[in-house]
């Protein structure tokens, strides 16, 4: 198209001159006391000899003016190409495992003067696997007063240093931060705030990032479901000293997870320490009606309460049909001998050994002998039990 337009210019010129050629007018110029005649054709090919040279030299002065503005932007340019290609090494060196290599790769970007909060963040990432917190820290601080991305990634790179370290209190603290910078905490946050409460054994907090996590999709529900029954168990193991507080926190137990042995287990272990039978009985009973388990009927032995025989009664009815299971024999050798009946006490523990020797059913055996006065055969069950502990 160019070429078309130089072509088009070029032959109107030609045309343009050969007309002027055969016009014998001229052009005279006059300042006193000069007097210049010039040809027509050769003013007007002198003037615009004079424009182009006009033209040109006002480009070549502008392009002298801009000259420094040009060597600035160079300069600024190509530093920057230097920094993003030492920031791609850096993080090509970090996701390789080679943390060493990615710190200096990030210094030497920085340095460049590539003010992107990418560098320092990888810089203390790889200080932080290699070990040396104090760098860390250095290169974090760098990040600081940055826009609220660039934060942010600051903010999640230090909860990850502090759960690294076993400080839930101090990750959870940079999480908030997240918050009230105005951020949503999306759900790499929030996969890091469930780990943060875990670490704290805040329960509570456990099952409410949880249901943010499901509530996204981004946890599975079975694991979710698991992670519910543990935080579940864990809030009932630590209640071992106030009574109405376990109380409260059963009544507040999902009906889904009630009635599974290892949470029941743990609820009838804490009511039965504190002297609340009652209770241990009635969800010992419940569970076990729902789903038997041998290690769960055990325990129901040492819920001694003042419905003794309700509870030997109940006992015997599920022998009827787990006729076989140690603990279930065991837990009616413990009742037995609580109500004084030593003879079956003492069957049961016999055929609970019979089918599983314990540690738990010699240990009864010898508290049995030593009620009877029978010291050699306590000592004797006593040694055994040793033997299976």
């Amino acid at each position: 198209m160019k070429f078309l337009f130089w072509l088009l210019a070029l032959a109107t010129a030609a045309v343009a001159i050969a007309l002027t050629a055969k016009n014998p007018g001229y052009v005279l110029l006059v300042y006193p006391p000069y007097r210049i005649e010039l040809s027509l054709t050769f003013f007007v090919l002198g003037l615009a000899g004079l424009l182009v040279f006009i033209y040109y030299a006002m480009r070549i002065i502008m392009a002298v003016l801009r000259l420094p503005n040009y060597v600035r932007s160079y300069r600024e340019q190509r530093a920057l190409n230097v920094g993003r290609a030492a920031m791609m090494e850096a993080l090509k060196a970090f996701f390789e495992g080679r943390y060493a290599a990615a710190e200096k790769a990030a210094v030497r970007a920085m340095e460049s003067g590539d003010e992107s909060g990418i560098n320092p963040i990888i810089a203390a990432r790889s200080a932080h696997e290699l070990g040396e917190t104090g760098k860390r820290d250095r290169y974090l601080a760098g990040t600081e007063g940055k826009s609220v991305g660039e934060s942010t990634m600051r903010l999640i790179a230090q909860t990850e240093f502090m759960l690294d370290q076993k400080q839930p209190h101090r990750a959870l603290d940079s999480l908030k931060e997240i918050s009230t910078s105005g951020m949503h905490k999306h759900i790499g946050a929030l996969q890091l705030e469930l780990k943060a409460q875990q670490q704290a054994r805040n329960w509570d907090g456990v099952l409410n990032v949880v249901a943010q996590l499901e509530k996204r999709s981004a946890i599975g529900p079975v694991v979710a479901l698991q992670m519910r029954q543990q935080a579940w168990m864990e809030k009932l193991r630590a209640e071992t000293r106030d009574l109405k507080t376990l109380q409260t926190i059963w009544k507040a137990v999902p009906d889904e997870f009630r009635l599974r042995p290892k949470l029941a287990a743990i609820a009838a272990t804490n009511f039965i320490k504190l002297k609340d039978c009652k209770s241990a009985q009635q969800l010992l009973t419940s569970s076990l009606n729902a789903q038997w388990d041998s290690e769960l009927v055990a325990l129901y032995g040492e819920c001694q309460g003042s419905n003794n025989v309700g509870q030997i009664e109940q006992a015997e009815k599920w022998l009827n049909v787990h006729s076989d299971d140690a603990g279930l024999l065991l837990a009616l050798g413990k009742l037995c001998m609580h109500h004084g009946l030593w003879g079956k006490a003492q069957s049961y523990l016999d055929a609970s050994n019979s089918l599983a020797p314990s540690h738990a059913a010699y240990t009864a055996l010898a508290q049995l002998a030593e009620k009877l006065h029978k010291t050699a055969e306590a000592a004797k069950y006593t040694q055994r039990a040793m033997e299976l502990k």
